[in-house]
């Protein structure tokens, strides 16, 4: 059974509209499940304690009612910040399905299953979906991100999502050091995003790593992977930086770049917001 905690509100006014034009953020759960490795909501800075135990947010809906209703500017809310709203407990609780924002972040699958409200949204508003993928490996995708969909799993979401007009794209974050920062790995996934309609793919190549986050992440990188001594590594290339970009940057933006405008995809912020938005705004302004 999902346990509920007390909330005083679920609603935050973003910080940085530049990130996908969002104006508004929210999380209706507390924590996650998914076990991904990397995951920067384990830091010490957002004081989760027990992060891999999803909590639901007690009156959540009743609150996001409420709060909705006061406020005097409309625009995008967006769901899937800090845990993600497609956790296993979202199967019966269907938080995010009776009340989300217009842009989802999500890793699982069960996105599809709310198919029918992103279009009765986008109907009248803007809908941003977007899938995050940083492998073409599903072997190695069970191995960083245990218990979320798969990659080929999360790119029949996308197909299924963009196949019904669902704006639908992937955030390519992280691409981990010597994991998956190969040409292979960044072209792979983009083959497949165009292969199944990603409208977009936003990337960062490298991971950031912080407090709580970095020790777990060394820790696992020792469990998931013996003997290669991915931690040592880490540790002599990056030490204490909290940007740990991803081996030949460069060279990998570069070919990432001139494979998406091969496929037609988007890859900048700027083109993506616009697009997104384009539909809804009688004259296109600039966000930024």
């Amino acid at each position: 059974m999902l346990e509920l905690v007390p909330a005083k509100s679920i609603l935050a006014r973003n910080k940085d509209p530049r990130w996908f034009g969002i104006d508004y953020q929210m999380n209706l759960y507390r924590g996650c499940c998914h076990g991904c490795i990397y995951c920067d909501s384990r830091s010490e800075c957002y004081g989760i304690e027990e992060f891999d135990r999803v909590r639901g947010k007690k009156n959540a809906l009743a609150l996001l009612e409420e709060e909705l209703r006061h406020k005097r500017k409309t625009g995008v809310a967006a769901t899937g910040a800090m845990s993600d709203p497609y956790n296993p407990y979202e199967s019966e609780a269907e938080l995010t399905r009776d009340g989300f924002g217009a842009a989802v972040a999500t890793k699982s699958a069960r996105i599809t299953r709310d198919l029918d409200v992103l279009k009765r949204i986008q109907s009248h508003s803007p809908v941003l979906c977007k899938i995050t993928v940083t492998t073409c490996d599903d072997e190695l995708c069970r191995k960083l991100e245990p218990y979320p969909s798969v990659t080929s799993e999360r790119m029949e979401a996308v197909r299924i999502l963009s196949g019904a007009g669902i704006f639908t794209g992937l955030l390519l974050m992280p691409v981990l050091p010597f994991l998956e920062d190969s040409l292979d790995n960044l072209l792979g996934i983009v083959r497949l995003g165009a292969e199944n309609g990603a409208r977009f793919i936003y990337p960062a190549f490298g991971v950031t790593l912080r407090q709580n986050q970095r020790e777990y992440f060394y820790d696992q990188l020792e469990k998931r992977f013996p003997g290669e001594d991915l931690a040592r590594r880490y540790q002599e290339k990056y030490g204490s930086s909290y940007v740990c970009r991803a081996r030949n940057a460069k060279i990998l933006g570069e070919a990432f770049r001139r494979a998406c405008r091969k496929e037609g995809i988007l890859y900048s912020m700027t083109e993506i917001i616009k697009a997104y938005r384009a539909p809804y705004d009688p004259v296109q302004t600039s966000l930024f």
